[in-house]
């Protein structure tokens, strides 16, 4: 109930404060005998704010900037110098790249020449063996084509012997033996 009380009272607290304003009539910003008041208080406001701004906000703005200008040419200089490292770093590995490809280039030309040498050894001693091979063939071929002229004449001399017999002659065997060598031969 106490509040009830109170809310009434001030209700009618504030009507009798409206109806005092709707007698002045008029807005209270507008009434000119409190323009000096409203001045002071604007300008001492104002003034209050314009040191606050000049003396606590601006300079830790301007320490910010500063530092944010600092970190930010700090940040810059580290990454020239982190270009010019990769550059160097960049150069290395270009050169010891070429290093490389120059020495691999070198060992395929050496493995090359040594694989030749060792090839042409190879094929040099094949050669000399396939000659000696070939000059063994060729006494064996003489020696059997030796031993066919041999058995072709024995063979030769034997049946003409036997055709001569047969004819009913006797057959002179130096002279058979002279004219089948004779043919044999060529």
């Amino acid at each position: 109930m106490a509040n009830e009380t109170n809310a009434v009272e001030a209700a009618a607290a504030v009507a009798g404060h409206a109806a005092e304003a709707a007698e002045k009539g008029g807005m209270p910003q507008l009434d000119f005998s409190t323009f000096p008041n409203q001045i002071f208080w604007l300008l001492l406001a104002l003034g209050a704010i314009y040191w606050l701004l000049k003396n606590i906000a601006i300079p830790r703005i301007a320490a910010i900037l500063a530092d944010r200008a600092g970190t930010i040419s700090g940040d810059l200089a580290a990454a020239e110098q982190y270009k010019l490292k990769a550059k160097d770093a960049e150069a290395a590995y270009a050169k010891a790249l070429a290093d490389a490809r120059a020495q691999a280039q070198k060992i395929i030309a050496e493995t090359r020449a040594v694989i030749q040498k060792d090839l042409d050894a190879a094929t040099a001693k094949a050669d000399a063996d396939i000659a000696a091979r070939v000059a063994q063939s060729e006494v064996k071929i003489a020696e059997i084509r030796a031993g066919a002229l041999e058995a072709v004449q024995i063979v030769a001399t034997d049946t003409a012997t036997a055709i001569v017999t047969a004819l009913g002659g006797k057959a002179d065997m130096g002279a058979l033996n002279a004219a089948v060598g004779q043919r044999v031969k060529g």
